[in-house]
């Protein structure tokens, strides 16, 4: 469609569903052979005293790696296959503009701790997206993650990561 529409973006084509059906189901394969592996190395058999910690875990990981193995066969082998657009371009720039940062903010997690990152992202994104004025984002970047400080450290006595301005505070 054309842009005076406002639709541009729109139909054009990115992936297909079965390609997306193929990945999805080669991660999944990836993450029950990591599940299986890791609970086979803490023991995944039956002991004289019942299951062992792994034994479970290996199972559905066996479960979840034979139902991923079947979807990627059938979209191999299928004589049909699903070729209709996954997603558009405008829908993948929606989802790329939620993505991309919430990633760094998982990274910033590491480096400042969870409290000053999501002051930072709830900062980011009320200013970036919501278009708000900073007498708004000030108070809601500062009082959102000062309340959960509260409610996770003080509380529930539940200690989340730490960055250098929780060490320098002490706490």
């Amino acid at each position: 469609m054309s842009s005076e529409t406002g639709h541009t973006g729109q139909n054009e084509k990115t992936v297909t569903n079965r390609t997306m059906d193929m990945v999805v189901a080669l991660v999944f394969m990836g993450v029950s052979a990591l599940v299986m592996s890791d609970s086979w190395r803490v023991g995944a058999s039956w002991a004289a005293d019942g299951p062992q910690a792994g034994y479970f875990p290996f199972y559905v990981g066996l479960i979840m790696f034979v139902a991923s193995t079947v979807t990627l066969v059938q979209n191999i082998v299928t004589r049909h296959p699903d070729l209709t657009n996954f997603v558009d371009r405008t829908q993948l720039v929606s989802v790329m503009q939620v993505l991309i940062p919430t990633t760094l903010y998982v990274g910033l997690i590491f480096l400042l701790g969870i409290y000053l990152a999501s002051a930072v992202f709830i900062a980011f994104f009320m200013w970036w997206l919501g278009k708000y004025s900073p007498a708004k984002i000030i108070p809601v970047a500062v009082g959102v993650p000062l309340a959960l400080f509260v409610m996770f450290e003080i509380w529930f006595l539940v200690p989340l990561p730490k960055g250098p301005l929780e060490t320098a505070l002490g706490y």
